[in-house]
This record gives C-alpha cells, structure tokens and sequence, in this order.
C-alpha cells in the first residue's frame, strides 16, 4: 500500500458499468458458457423485447448497438442490431410527482395485495394508463378492477354452476341475437390481438374485455346454443385476460371445464366468418355534425348509401332544402352531406 506500505490487494473491476451493459444480454443467452460466448447467444439473439426505463434510451441502447456490431465483426455474433423492439415503460406518479423516498410520497402495494389480491394490482396499474405513459396512483382505480374481477367470477360462477356448456356452437341455427353477441366476442378477440401482439397497448386490451363481459352480463338466453356462445365467451375472456391476471384466470378455466392448466392453452382464435354483418349501421353527417344513424346491407354500393342517407328523413330536417354540394361516402362508417 503506498499509504501504509502494508500488503494490498489490486482491485481488478475498474471497467465502467456501461461496458458490462452493453453486452449483458448476450451472456444471459449463454450463461454457461465457459468463454465469453458460446452459439447460444447467436442462436436466441437478437431481443425480440427490450423493456426499460426511458433514462436508458440514449447512451445504454447506443452502447449495447455499438458493443452488438463489435461482437458481430468478432464472429461472437451473428445478428445486426441488439434488440428488434423497444418500449420504455412510464412511471407510477403520485399527488403528480415521480414516487420517491426523499419525498415520502410513495406507495407500498403490499397492503392493498393484502386486501384486493395480486391479481386486482396488476390490473390496475396495467388499466391505468399505456405502458409508455405514467399512470397516476389510485386507491379508487384499485377498487374499480376489483369489482370488475368480481363481476368476471361471478359470471363464470354462475355460468358453471348452472352446468355450463360442453357442445360447439351450432353455427348454422343461431337468431340474430346468437350473431351479434358471438360476432362481438370474436371482435374483441381480434382487437385485444392487436393491442398486445401488435401495439403493446394492454389497457384498451382490458377495456375491450371489461366491455364484452357487460356484454354477456345482458345476454340471458339459455338455449343450448346460448350456453354454447357464453362458454365460447367466457372461455376468451379468460384467454386473454390471463396474462395480466394470471391467479384468477387459472382457477376459472379449471371451473370452466378444463383439466390442463391455463398456462398451457393457445390465445383464443378469430372466426372470420362471425365477424360478418348482414347489415352495417353508419352515421349519417350534414356540414361534419352528427344528425342521423342508418342501417344499411353490408354489401351496399356507395350509391346506394348516397340514395338512401340523402332520403333519411332527420338528415332531410337538417338538409332544410338548401342544395347538396356534395356527398362523401366513408365505407362502412359514415356519410357526410355537404350542404
């Protein structure tokens, strides 16, 4: 020691801590290899998706590219880029402000796990806002997911205790009701698909599973191909809601009926055929204000929609007798009369 003249020990760990971060995945992926890298790494890298905080988004995710072509030109690598797809996740703000011990303004979850159960908080903070945008805390926003769960078992409760359903939906007897519940379930499948698979969107995911179960709560019909729907139903929902509320949605596919473990099912299929409509409703607009709702075939022209929005009679009132300018047909959404 230069100080003491003492023995001492070299400390060996000077590197800054951007260069083990700049490579770290790449030995995640081969963690027991016994050199730095072994074809693991090539095999499972790139990152499909890297998660993490925005204060990481410029000099970490540059580092780990610049280290990822290092490791590439070496022959330690086989991928161009690190990661395929990013998303930096916001923060949980209270009273407005970023938690923080400093300030005493943080949030211990542990007690409302304690009261409302895991699942509850994790559909909270997943409901609250995008993952790329900060959420504001709630107690009330807690309360709300926990009586949305409540609802869900319900459903499944009753549903199950009244024998549930173990036929397939007999597709070619279903009433127009039987249509627009099933057509509505296989658009929520479609949509919550989307938002995850596509846009890592999970709280319009929840939304649009939330209102599919307000959905099944006004659909009483219990003839067998009804039961069929609810369970077909049920079924989804618990499909799609398991990857947030994983402890809830286990328990109810064992009551649905099913013996493997939820964990061990495929994401819930669309049936493109029921998501087709006889018929379409679209709005009706004079000057680009809402004045009027129509019904129309599916396979209308948009002639035949320009005729029939021009002789509605509430679009009529508001046309007053002035001249038409011009009509603009919207496929399947709308028709605004330019007066």
């Amino acid at each position: 020691c230069p100080s003491c003249g003492k023995d001492a020990r070299r400390e060996t760990d000077t590197f800054d801590t951007f260069m083990e971060s700049s490579w770290y995945f790449a030995r995640f992926a081969s963690s027991k290899a016994d050199s730095m890298l072994d074809n693991s790494a090539k095999y499972w890298l790139p990152v499909d998706h890297y998660i993490g905080g925005i204060e990481h988004a410029i000099l970490h995710l540059l580092y780990a590219r610049f280290y990822t072509k290092l490791m590439r030109d070496e022959g330690l690598l086989v991928c161009d880029e690190p990661f395929k797809k990013l998303l930096t996740q916001g923060m949980v703000l209270k009273d407005g402000s970023k938690m923080s011990k400093s300030k005493g303004n943080t949030v211990d979850p542990q007690g409302l796990i304690e009261l409302y159960g895991a699942d509850t908080v994790r559909l909270f903070i997943m409901f609250a806002a995008p993952p790329e945008q900060s959420l504001e805390w709630s107690d009330s926003g807690v309360e709300g997911a926990f009586r949305f769960l409540k609802r869900l078992w319900k459903q499944a409760y009753l549903h199950s205790e009244a024998g549930g359903s173990t036929q397939a939906v007999d597709k070619s007897s279903l009433t127009e009701e039987q249509q627009t519940v099933r057509r509505q379930v296989h658009q929520t499948i479609q949509k919550v698909s989307h938002d995850i698979g596509v846009r890592t969107i999970f709280n319009t995911a929840i939304a649009a599973n939330m209102e599919l179960v307000n959905i099944l709560s006004k659909f009483t019909d219990d003839s067998d191909n009804g039961k069929a729907i609810r369970q077909e139903a049920l079924e989804a929902i618990v499909l799609m809601l398991a990857p947030i509320v994983p402890h809830i949605c286990h328990q109810l596919w064992k009551d649905l009926g099913h013996e493997q473990a939820i964990v061990s099912e495929s994401w819930p299929e669309v049936d493109s055929a029921a998501l087709e409509q006889d018929s379409i409703e679209l709005v009706i607009q004079v000057n680009g204000k809402l004045r009027s709702k129509i019904s129309v075939s599916a396979t209308a022209s948009s002639d035949e929609v320009e005729a029939m929005a021009l002789n509605d009679a509430h679009a009529l009132r508001f046309i007053d007798g002035k001249p038409v300018r011009k009509v603009i047909v919207v496929p399947k959404k709308l028709v605004n009369i330019v007066v």
